[in-house]
């Protein structure tokens, strides 16, 4: 089975610049993709190029197993998308936005309207101007338009942007019932790693063009650094402890003592009874995970 989204050593360069550098993946149906990277990473670039919107310097882009090109202008009918700043007429309301997007679409169902309103929590701005519209619910408008004909395939460059965090949650919940209720596929770009995480099936980290790493999410906790976080009345002797133990215990910025050392993270209670046996109790004894925005850096910094 094919996959519903694939890139293919996917390049594009700018008179000596490579704005995206030998992109592959694959993206299977009702899959939630998570395009990682800073701000000028190429998730853009990456997006514009699946889109047909620029032209790639070498490889290729294939939706449904056919390659993005002016002889496939059918395949847009299966396909919703957001890219970079939503577009909408400003002299005109939101419903009347979306009611020109319709006939645009050929969607048959007037109806379509109200119920993507209705989705996006944007029914009580339907006879507001577009251009008076906040940034947050301007991107819920550039979201409607994306879902209005029922699209198989989303595909949204940055789509949280200037939602507040109610909004992020909202949008969030509607993409997971899209991809886990309905079966759509969506490809969506962000920096922010810790929102995409809580969401995507996959995620793919973009730095400065390439495709650092691709990881399931389920296989994050196993990626965390993990440390072994310890306090007690006598600091010095209880590191001391530690260290002459084999622990390489050292004091944190918060000046608790902290070890990495594989078999104290996975066995806290062995250390609790040893520093208990040495003379030095623990007042406070945790394991802490790396936080996924740390990962990240970590990531595209090696």
């Amino acid at each position: 089975m094919k996959p519903l989204i694939q890139l293919s050593h996917l390049s594009k360069h700018y008179k000596g610049f490579s704005a995206v550098e030998d992109v592959s993946l694959e993206i299977e149906k009702g899959e939630i993709y998570g395009f990682i990277g800073l701000n000028g990473s190429g998730k853009t670039t990456t997006i514009k190029m699946l889109l047909g919107m620029i032209r790639p310097s070498n490889g290729a882009c294939y939706i449904q197993g056919q390659k993005i090109g002016l002889a496939n202008y059918s395949l847009w009918a299966k396909v919703g998308s957001l890219v970079e700043t939503p577009y909408a007429y400003s002299e005109l309301t939101v419903k009347e936005n979306l009611e020109i997007f319709r006939r645009l679409r050929r969607v048959s169902d007037p109806a379509a309207v109200q119920t993507v309103m209705d989705q996006l929590k944007l029914t009580k701005y339907a006879d507001k101007k577009a251009g008076k519209l906040s940034l947050g619910n301007t991107q819920r408008l550039g979201i409607a338009k994306a879902l209005l004909h029922k699209p198989e395939i989303l595909i949204l460059d940055e789509p949280s942007n200037g939602l507040d965090p109610t909004g992020i949650v909202e949008v969030r919940e509607l993409f997971r019932y899209l991809a886990y209720e309905l079966g759509v596929t969506i490809f969506m770009s962000s920096h922010l790693l810790g929102e995409v995480a809580k969401i995507a099936t996959k995620i793919g980290v973009i730095h400065h063009g390439q495709l650092l790493q691709e990881i399931r999410t389920e296989q994050f906790k196993d990626l965390l650094n993990k440390r072994l976080v310890v306090d007690a009345k006598e600091k010095e002797k209880a590191m001391a402890a530690l260290n002459h133990a084999g622990y390489q215990a050292i004091f944190n910025a918060t000046g608790r003592i902290e070890t990495i050392t594989e078999h104290a993270v996975r066995h806290p209670d062995e250390i609790s009874r040893y520093l208990v046996s040495e003379g030095f109790p623990p007042t406070h004894l945790a394991v802490e995970e790396e936080e996924l925005e740390s990962y990240f850096l970590r990531i595209i910094t090696q």
